[in-house]
């Protein structure tokens, strides 16, 4: 806020404290020369109803929220902050995997009930992890695990060769990978436009007692197909951040071997305040050449 009122802009506020409605980004944003965007749906109705809006700054990786063809057509920039939330949700991931190995939010909420809950887990240690998506936060996922002493092996459409050699991780595909890991982390990116990648068929491939984390985005795993693999007890365990529907309110919550929080990948302060600043400054970025003083930000 400090960066962009220094430059003379004015600056509307979300004052729902909530992800808002389609009418609500409408009525806030009818005047805004920019948006720092958050999740909210900013599909071809949304824009063509913001005449005024020459630049979106996603505070974030993902931009499947922005109909990115109709912002080109209406001659407005997107950007976002690739790098910001990766530490951070690159951290997440480990601590959930731990989390499953080692029974740790199931414990807790036995024990809040009375029972002295000691249940024998299992050690991260020479475990098989496949990360599925070597983009910025998969190779950091990767590195982490490697320094724990996991075995790691890597699928990706369009691999950094370079990376691969020098943390000997070996490439395999998709069918490869979920066969082989213990442990399956997802970290792949999704436009919107697909169909599950990994549904029904996969989950079946994949390993008897193997563990599913999906940090990357809702829509990527069928979740009626891994609740049924939960709880026939095909797969252990599974922790998931993302869900096709926000707020999740889906039956995986009636299980006690799936580990279940609401997008929290990125909610760390630093990897935050580090997003919000690029945000803000790739708005001025774009900006910067429009006419100064208008009355709206």
């Amino acid at each position: 806020m400090e960066l962009l009122e220094k430059e003379g802009y004015e600056v509307i506020l979300n004052p729902f404290g909530r992800k808002m409605t389609s009418d609500e980004v409408i009525e806030l944003g009818k005047d805004c020369l920019g948006i720092i965007a958050g999740v909210e749906l900013l599909n071809a109705k949304v824009l063509e109803s913001l005449p005024s809006v020459r630049c979106i700054s996603r505070c974030g990786v993902g931009t499947d929220n922005i109909d990115l063809d109709k912002a080109k057509e209406l001659g407005i920039a997107v950007r976002n902050t690739p790098e910001g939330p990766t530490r951070a949700v690159a951290e997440l991931t480990i601590g959930l995997i731990f989390d499953l190995l080692r029974n740790i939010s199931y414990a807790d909420r036995e024990i809040r009930k009375g029972n002295w809950y000691k249940g024998m887990g299992s050690l991260l240690l020479n475990k098989k992890v496949g990360v599925l998506g070597l983009g910025r936060v998969g190779r950091t996922v990767a590195e982490l695990l490697l320094e724990l002493g996991a075995e790691v092996a890597g699928a990706d459409i369009k691999p950094d060769m370079k990376w691969l050699e020098s943390n000997k991780v070996p490439l395999l595909t998709l069918e490869e990978l979920l066969k082989e890991s213990d442990i399956l982390c997802i970290h792949i990116s999704y436009s919107g436009e697909s169909t599950c990648i990994i549904g029904r068929k996969e989950i079946e491939s994949m390993k008897k007692g193997a563990y599913l984390v999906n940090l990357s985005r809702g829509g990527v795993v069928d979740e009626d197909a891994l609740y049924q693999a939960l709880k026939s007890n095909h797969l252990a365990g599974a922790a998931l951040d993302v869900f096709e529907q926000e707020p999740y309110a889906g039956r995986l919550r009636e299980l006690d071997n799936v580990v279940l929080t609401p997008h929290i990948g990125s909610y760390a302060r630093e990897s935050r305040l580090e997003m919000e600043i690029q945000a803000a400054k790739n708005l001025l970025g774009n900006l910067s050449s429009l006419t100064r003083g208008r009355e709206h930000e």
